[in-house]
């Protein structure tokens, strides 16, 4: 079993960058859960950089002690995990990358190995979903975000970070009975994006809804919506307020506090993951590494849920 290196020994701020400072793997064989970035930013609407994100998560999640207190368990001791490097990409052909993400992931997905993944901008979910799709069939989506990206194109290109959920489920990778879109807030186009979301069929708990609810409560909805079904969580850090999450490519205030997410994530015990990405963090903006650490730590989280989870 591979284990973080021992802050006791080999200091945070010494050694090689790896996420959770887990062993760097070049080979799949032998893993539970595959750690990997993925360097791509060339679908952005805004502010660019996020194509950076894996490697300032990486230097970020030496933070990170092994034990978690709060789900009470030691990812690290049931998991097999590692750094397996970064999923290749083309930063000038975005069609190009998709297809080479989706090979990746597929790799991945048929080894019988769970994905955790940093980006990058939203779009390399949709890589990642083709890749779990060829190998598994369509599975449902917890996509925590301000965003809908559910927008048809911009300037003409329907492969955006503002698109990638439109995209998934237009190609049936998505399992829309059992997904949710949670934190989704801000100023729209129009009138009518929502009836665009409403005709792609997927449930939205938007965060004007969810402000005076308890964290239990959105925790329950979300498991009552998912249920039992094969479930693959996206995570955009804009979905955390700005003022705890600066470094982000399309910023919206008025979001989770770090704390609240961290409590949801908590509550998220008992539902079937099979993959999980962080995305979105851009480190230009990000001058302190708080955005990286929070998606360094959210990361942290799902590898707890995923132990506990095989753990029984």
């Amino acid at each position: 079993m591979n284990y973080p290196l021992d802050a006791q020994i080999t200091p945070r701020f010494a050694g090689s960058p790896t996420f959770f400072r887990l062993p760097y793997q070049s080979e799949l064989n032998g893993l539970d859960v595959a750690i990997t970035g993925i360097p791509f930013d060339g679908a952005t609407s805004f502010r660019p950089g996020a194509r950076f994100g894996p490697r300032a998560i990486r230097e970020m999640s030496s933070l990170l002690r092994p034990y978690n207190r709060v789900l009470d368990i030691d990812p690290y001791k049931i998991l097999n995990c590692a750094d397996v490097g970064d999923c290749p990409v083309n930063p000038f052909n975005t069609l190009e990358s998709l297809d080479m993400m989706a090979r990746r992931y597929e790799e991945i997905a048929r080894a019988g190995i769970l994905p955790i993944s940093f980006g990058g901008d939203h779009l390399v979910a949709l890589g990642v979903l083709r890749g779990i799709a060829a190998a598994r069939g369509s599975v449902a989506v917890l996509q925590i975000d301000a965003h809908l990206d559910t927008w048809d194109s911009y300037f003409g290109s329907k492969y955006t970070h503002g698109s990638f959920m439109k995209r998934a489920i237009e190609e049936e990778l998505v399992d829309v009975r059992h997904s949710l879109q949670v934190g989704i807030r801000g100023p729209l186009f129009s009138e009518r994006d929502m009836d665009d979301v409403r005709a792609l069929g997927i449930e939205i708990l938007p965060m004007d809804a969810l402000v005076d609810r308890k964290v239990d409560d959105i925790a329950a909805a979300i498991h009552n919506k998912i249920g039992s079904a094969p479930v693959y969580i996206t995570f955009d850090v804009d979905g955390v307020d700005p003022a705890f999450a600066p470094g982000t490519g399309t910023p919206e205030i008025g979001g989770f506090t770090s704390q609240q997410m961290m409590a949801l994530l908590h509550r998220l015990r008992g539902l079937n993951i099979i993959g999980a990405d962080i995305v979105e963090v851009s480190p230009p903006y990000d001058s302190a590494g708080i955005t990286a650490l929070l998606a360094a730590r959210v990361g942290y989280e799902i590898l707890g849920l995923v132990a506990i989870q095989k753990s029984g």
